[in-house]
């Protein structure tokens, strides 16, 4: 058993090239590429870019990472967090 290919890709499809005489040049060579083909290059083009662009931002780890080292920060954190949770409604869904 065997796996044919799914939807072949047909460069005719993408790209036609005329060649005409021109009297004062020899030979022209004209190139029409179709709206398929300047979508596919976008496309591309776009995806190139985002591969370029690293998965991880250093600038926010380096970031975070000092503000992990502080330990006031650390402290003022789950202070923060202690209160809210006091201060919430759910503390007295807690109490029935």
């Amino acid at each position: 058993m065997g796996i044919d290919k799914i939807n072949p890709v047909n460069n005719n499809d993408y790209v036609k090239i005329n060649k005409k005489e021109n009297v004062n040049n020899g030979n022209v060579i004209e190139v029409k590429i179709s709206d398929a083909a300047l979508d596919k290059m976008e496309l591309n083009r776009i995806m190139e870019i985002v591969k370029s662009v690293p998965d991880v931002r250093a600038d926010k780890v380096l970031e975070i990472k000092k503000k992990l080292e502080d330990p006031n920060y650390l402290n003022d954190r789950i202070s923060e967090t202690a209160k809210r949770i006091m201060d919430s409604k759910i503390i007295d869904s807690f109490d029935t």
